[in-house]
């Protein structure tokens, strides 16, 4: 029996959120690592986020409520209103900026999902979600996001 010969890919992707809320990007990972993530049999793929006012989060990918559901739940755990009643002193990037970075704390910054004969091992009924916490994105203006996604394991 041959031995398995490790492997290590990394890719980064680049996601424009087309607002504030909860945003299913499975498919748009599978895209950018497909050809790569063939080639493993058994590893893991580690998704990172390179922002301070996003986040990511695997939950439904079937019903789009859930998504808005979670928008809902998100604010009112942490409400914009912090910002304006003294709870939040970093308050001069807008009214979802603090806010934004306690949700991407809340929420994580990075995922991993196991690898199994090439392909990512989510559940039926689970999406990678990428969270947009602001209404502009940052200094940007934008919601353009980044996250470095690495692949390792064995082919």
């Amino acid at each position: 029996m041959a031995a398995a010969t490790p492997r290590w890919f990394q890719h980064e992707l680049s996601i424009t959120a087309p607002s504030r809320g909860c945003h299913l990007i499975t498919s748009d990972v599978q895209k950018a690592v497909g050809t790569d993530m063939s080639q493993i049999k058994m590893g893991m793929c580690n998704l990172f986020i390179q922002h301070t006012s996003a986040s990511l989060t695997i939950n439904e990918n079937a019903d789009p409520d859930v998504r808005r559901d979670m928008e809902v739940a998100l604010n009112k755990i942490v409400p914009a209103e912090w910002n304006r009643d003294g709870t939040f002193r970093h308050t001069l990037e807008g009214d979802d900026d603090m806010p934004g970075h306690v949700k991407s704390s809340m929420m994580g910054v990075s995922l991993n999902i196991p690898i199994r004969n090439g392909r990512l091992a989510l559940g039926t009924w689970q999406g990678i979600y990428l969270n947009e916490h602001r209404d502009r994105g940052g200094w940007g203006g934008g919601h353009t996001r980044n996250i470095v996604v690495t692949l390792q394991g064995q082919s």
